[in-house]
């Protein structure tokens, strides 16, 4: 590792640690080394810092033939990370006969003590970012292999859909296929895009998004056209269960030509909807509706347990109907969250029907809602 990959951060802490020992009048020179290997695969010791400052390039420790004669005015003190030697510490006093200060020698110890501890994280920062590059360019090999069989499935599609005719009851179905390979698409143009550009990332680390990032690319997006496929993809899965569903009903006007941060709200429904399929009873019905005042997921099943109507909203938390499913209690958490940091909430209620007159009168609600303009 070359010099100039040493991070700032680590360079002036070393540089402050020397600076230390500009008031001691016993001191005449510091040097900070590290180990690293050299061009022909021998360990060598390389300058990291040293105190006064100098121009002058110091020679290495290993062809410095003063260095090898023994001197009572110059100790070594090791830079350790358990018995792993990552350094040393050079320091040479005025010349004198007196012994060496006790005073000196400890401060000299404290100070190889810190610079070893900042120096293994910082090879460990140089660890993580090689990896981060290597995992980088694995992903970028990935997903130029992907692109490939994934047009093919896409054309293959198109021919079926061609085959079969506009008539055929499968035309549903083949259409389906063709737009989850569009959102597979959207995941790999994020992940071609990862260390372009910096994607829009939720509080927490920990929090898992169910849909590819949006990218930066326009100004306005349509919240109808996020939220479709994820309409098209659980109508599908209700059918395939044997359940009853409902698509919206009306689309109303505040969908379109929206701010690209407002494009999390297809995050909130896919979470809520991925809840209503995991949690409710198998063949209860469900469906989504969207007017003027928000996004309701509602689903017929049997109301949760009062106790539990806020607690559902809290990470981690499993209600008794969730308990002995799987499951990280994180999905209605993550989506209040993301309708928080839009300024709007997201609600629980037990009657669908206050939401709009024509959804169930029993049941459990999640009503998504912000101040729209």
């Amino acid at each position: 590792m070359s010099l100039m990959q040493y991070s700032e951060r680590f360079l002036n802490f070393v540089q402050q640690q020397l600076m230390s020992f500009q008031a001691d009048q016993e001191v005449e020179h510091v040097v900070v080394y590290v180990a690293r290997s050299g061009d022909s695969g021998s360990p060598t010791l390389e300058v990291v810092g040293q105190w006064p400052k100098s121009e002058k390039v110091l020679q290495p420790v290993e062809t410095d033939t003063a260095l090898r004669t023994p001197s009572s005015n110059r100790r070594w003190y090791p830079l350790q990370e358990g018995s792993i030697l990552l350094g040393v510490i050079r320091a040479e006093r005025i010349p004198s006969e007196e012994e060496w200060p006790e005073s000196l020698d400890q401060r000299l110890q404290s100070t190889s003590i810190a610079v070893a501890n900042s120096l293994a994280s910082e090879l460990d920062r140089k660890r993580l970012l090689d990896q981060l590059d290597d995992q980088k360019e694995q992903i970028s090999l990935m997903v130029h292999q992907l692109r490939n069989p994934l047009a093919a499935l896409g054309t293959y599609a198109k021919l079926l859909l061609r085959k079969i005719g506009p008539e055929s009851e499968h035309e549903s179905l083949v259409k389906g296929l063709m737009n989850e390979q569009a959102q597979v698409n959207k995941y790999l143009s994020a992940l071609d895009q990862l260390s372009q550009v910096k994607l829009p990332q939720a509080d927490e680390g920990s929090n898992r998004l169910l849909l590819p990032p949006l990218l930066p690319t326009e100004d306005a997006i349509s919240i109808k056209s996020l939220i479709d496929p994820l309409i098209e993809r659980a109508k599908a899965r209700a059918n395939l269960q044997g359940r009853k569903w409902f698509s919206p009903s009306e689309w109303p006007t505040w969908m379109e030509s929206r701010s690209i941060s407002e494009g999390v709200i297809a995050e909130i429904v896919a979470n809520l909807l991925e809840n209503a399929f995991r949690y409710s009873p198998p063949k209860s019905s469900l469906g989504i509706e969207v007017t003027e005042n928000g996004i309701c997921v509602w689903d017929e099943g049997m109301p949760i347990n009062k106790r539990e109507r806020e607690k559902i909203f809290e990470k981690g938390f499993r209600g008794e109907s969730s308990s002995k499913m799987s499951g990280s209690g994180i999905g209605l958490a993550l989506a209040r969250d993301l309708a928080r940091q839009l300024g709007g909430d997201l609600e629980l209620i037990v009657e669908p029907n206050q939401f709009k007159n024509s959804l169930p009168e029993s049941g459990n609600a999640f009503v998504f809602n912000m101040e729209l303009k």
